[in-house]
């Protein structure tokens, strides 16, 4: 028989072993990636709310009559930025889908901007819009990118909760559930909308 020591010192490496294989702490690092990711793509589209009233101030000052196209981008703007997304909710599949549908109907409302432009040829010529508008379809293409991170994160983090040796910390220590990818809601909403004002980009 091992005295105590002995025994002890044996089994501390094993125990310690046995949990690190088991994902104590990969399953909290993958899952901070996740939520990390999130919090990108928070931050994108809160970029694009910002931009927008700049952008509508611009076309209003420009084409005064076209009080409806401005107050529908207005109103989507003040709709998908009263839906925020905390980390917890990220395992919420209805809550992922109004966060979604909320920022496609902004997305879709940004779109008549663009025959705005053809309307109103001084927009052609106002550099503000000019700029805004580029900067807009760069937030656009960071949105997308964003989003795609965060989809690899969390399916990181979904795996390696389902894949043994892991899932047994995932189940026995953190209780730990699967997350929700981003997905579009609508056809096409998952590719950054063109936004063309004519200036030849």
């Amino acid at each position: 028989m091992l005295p105590k020591r002995v025994a002890a010192a044996l089994i501390a490496p094993a125990a310690f072993a046995s949990l690190a294989g088991c994902g104590v702490n990969t399953i909290p690092t993958a899952e901070e990636e996740a939520k990390a990711a999130w919090a990108n793509v928070q931050d994108r589209y809160q970029r694009r709310a910002d931009l927008i009233p700049n952008l509508v101030g611009t076309v209003r000052a420009a084409a005064a009559q076209e009080r409806n196209t401005l107050r529908e981008v207005t109103e989507a703007r003040a709709a998908a930025t009263r839906i925020q997304l905390s980390p917890e909710q990220l395992r919420d599949p209805e809550a992922m889908r109004a966060f979604s549908e909320a920022q496609g109907r902004l997305s879709a409302a940004i779109i008549p901007l663009q025959r705005l432009q053809e309307a109103y040829p001084d927009l052609k010529t106002n550099q503000n819009f000019m700029t805004l508008q580029d900067q807009l379809e760069s937030t656009e293409n960071r949105i997308s990118i964003a989003r795609t991170d965060y989809n690899e994160a969390v399916r990181r983090y979904n795996t390696t909760i389902r894949t043994f040796p892991a899932v047994i910390g995932a189940k026995v220590i953190y209780g730990a559930e699967p997350m929700v990818p981003f997905q579009a809601t609508t056809a096409g909403a998952n590719e950054a909308p063109k936004v063309d004002f004519g200036n030849g980009q």
